[in-house]
């Protein structure tokens, strides 16, 4: 089935946004998780419905079906194939290689990717520890925690963030904070839960939302 770029895009949008137990999304998520309007949005969601790749019902939100779960997950494939590609193997930073990825996920050549994946040695994660669904769509699934949650005294290793926007992973950088990075919380804000702590023995500060973006391995006690 011929996709154009919009439509592959809006079945990633619509995959990212879906959270279980949810299975619908809604025209204005999408709208402005895509930067557009509720009006193009309707309109996107009517094509893909005759396409038999969303269910739409308006007032209702949109979801996958099994065939349009199957393309959106290949997608996401696709893409985060590609950001390990680009910064493994081309050296580009974690903050560089999503854009990038945005223009080569639409590639239409299942042996590349697969060719891809055994290049790259079969990577279970991306670049900002989002998990790379296999070739049969199953995800590779890993305990993880918000920083925020861990207490005073507690240590863990960085293995994800939940923003993996361009100035976010750039602040988190010049913080000296990356994947695989060791943490821990020397103490917390009562007031703002900013949190203060050592990264490699490096001390920092982070705002409490900041915190809540970055997902960490715990230790064990």
């Amino acid at each position: 089935m011929g996709l154009t770029y919009a439509e592959e895009n809006y079945l990633k949008a619509i995959i990212k946004l879906v959270h279980p137990p949810e299975k619908t999304v809604s025209t204005n998520a999408l709208a402005s998780h895509l930067g557009t309007s509720a009006p193009s949005v309707t309109d996107m969601l009517k094509k893909l419905s005759d396409k038999h790749l969303i269910t739409y019902e308006r007032y209702q939100g949109a979801s996958l079906t099994e065939e349009g779960h199957r393309l959106a997950t290949s997608l996401v494939r696709k893409h985060r194939l590609w950001e390990v590609f680009l910064n493994q193997s081309l050296g580009m930073s974690w903050d560089e290689v999503h854009e990038i990825a945005e223009e080569l996920e639409h590639i239409q050549s299942p042996q590349l990717i697969e060719a891809l994946d055994k290049f790259l040695g079969t990577p279970k994660f991306d670049p900002h520890g989002d998990p790379i669904p296999n070739a049969q769509g199953k995800y590779t699934l890993r305990t993880q925690v918000p920083l925020s949650q861990l207490q005073v005294g507690q240590s863990g290793i960085v293995i994800a963030v939940k923003d993996d926007s361009t100035s976010f992973l750039q602040y988190l950088s010049g913080k000296g904070i990356t994947l695989g990075k060791s943490i821990q919380i020397l103490a917390q804000d009562a007031y703002d839960q900013a949190i203060t702590l050592s990264v490699d023995e490096r001390r920092t500060t982070l705002a409490g939302e900041v915190a809540k973006n970055i997902l960490v391995k715990p230790s064990a006690p």
